[in-house]
């Protein structure tokens, strides 16, 4: 038997759903298939998946090779195209098992933008990574002018908080020692709820009925949404990880409003501040586009310099790439060489502040989550070498000595 492969693009709700989708092809018998799982943040993440399309159609000429994601969502029609695809699936058919068990025809999808509510998957396991993602949220309300994901994962829906529980609960019967909860919006959770309870009710529930979680991890996070009881919880709840990447975008004000991002510079940077001072050593990351339409050198500075001034630990850089029919692709577009540019200054900024932060965190004591022989991630997740192989998936308590190529050195402590 040749077995299913999975190849995930993008982010980690994807990375969630390809473990979902995994379990309903195995279940329904798919064999000898290779399932893509795309992504449509950027014009590379797409072109990135339609060339390892191609690559796996030359390596596997008999292979059932399926496309799903975002990408095949808002153009399905594109992908069907393709004379390497077999079948193309929609991102709401591809989290259903009768998909897996039924439709032979070559385009099953549906509009994503009727939908009204999201519903708790179970795995079995997440392919050998030692932390497990639990999905607690499903598209988005917003329209950031640059973004298309809206019509790739449909209007925000949340999973009810007992669901969320019970999968989570199963989950450290699994032997996950850290779960990582993930969505499109995160912070938007419980807005279609009857009562609309915010995320931080949810994490509250979940830290206090799973009472075995050793961790819990949050995704990405919109500044402007964090609700009172979340932050109670990152100053008070110490299973609660210290470590929060933001959904920043800019460090520009008028970069921000024809971004239509719902915070100014001065809230973020307030977030940031507010951060770490409830919970002193908390880890920021934070996602920033560069080369947005319109953007000056002065603009851009902005955002250069508040990376330093928030004391960011981690940066996604995103080069800016124009997506059909968002309000942002048709505003006066940068060179692309320029935008390429400042990405790889705002991506130099982020090394160095990485590189401050690593520095920062020596003659600690960390609890290191194992992902692999010899490496793992503290709390904060720090990236952790250390001598020896470990179980993946267990915690070890190490003293953070030296920073080595770009990773804390720990010993036992």
């Amino acid at each position: 038997m040749a077995g299913i492969e999975i190849v995930t693009f993008g982010c980690r709700l994807n990375a969630f759903e390809s473990e979902v989708m995994r379990g309903h092809a195995e279940a329904a018998g798919l064999d000898d298939a290779i399932i893509f799982n795309t992504c449509a943040v950027t014009a590379e993440a797409e072109c990135q998946a339609r060339q390892a399309i191609r690559r796996a159609r030359r390596s596997r000429p008999h292979a059932r090779i399926i496309v799903t994601g975002c990408a095949a969502q808002i153009d399905p029609a594109r992908y069907a195209a393709m004379p390497e695809i077999d079948q193309v699936l929609g991102n709401a058919e591809k989290m259903k098992a009768d998909t897996w068990r039924g439709s032979a025809a070559r385009i099953v999808v549906g509009d994503i933008m009727q939908l009204r509510e999201t519903s708790p998957h179970l795995v079995d396991g997440f392919n050998l990574q030692a932390r497990a993602f639990l999905e607690v949220q499903q598209g988005c309300d917003h329209r950031c002018t640059f973004c298309v994901i809206p019509f790739g994962r449909g209007p925000s829906r949340s999973v009810p908080a007992g669901d969320a529980v019970t999968a989570a609960r199963a989950l450290v019967e699994k032997g996950y020692r850290e779960i990582v909860l993930t969505g499109v919006d995160l912070a938007s959770y419980g807005g279609d709820l009857p009562g609309k309870p915010p995320l931080g009710n949810l994490v509250r529930r979940l830290l206090v009925l799973v009472p075995e979680l050793e961790r819990l991890r949050l995704s990405s996070l919109d500044p402007a949404a964090i609700d009172d009881e979340l932050w109670r919880l990152i100053a008070e709840e110490p299973r609660l990880m210290p470590h929060l990447h933001l959904s920043i975008q800019a460090g520009d004000d008028l970069i921000l409003k024809r971004m239509k991002r719902r915070h100014s510079r001065e809230q973020a940077l307030a977030v940031c501040e507010r951060a770490r001072s409830l919970r002193p050593g908390l880890a920021l990351g934070a996602d920033l586009i560069a080369g947005f339409p319109t953007e000056s050198e002065d603009m851009f500075q902005n955002t250069l310099a508040f990376v330093g001034e928030s004391n960011l630990d981690y940066l996604h850089v995103f080069p800016y790439s124009a997506r059909a029919s968002t309000p942002a692709s048709r505003m006066p577009q940068l060179p692309r060489s320029l935008v390429k540019e400042r990405a790889a200054r705002l991506r130099e900024a982020g090394a160095s502040a990485l590189g401050r932060s690593l520095a920062s965190r020596v003659g600690e004591t960390a609890q290191v989550l194992v992902e692999q022989p010899g490496f793992g991630r503290s709390e904060h997740f720090a990236p952790v070498a250390f001598s020896g192989e470990g179980v993946r998936g267990e915690i070890r308590a190490l003293r953070l000595t030296e920073v080595s190529s770009g990773n804390l050195v720990g010993l036992p402590a």
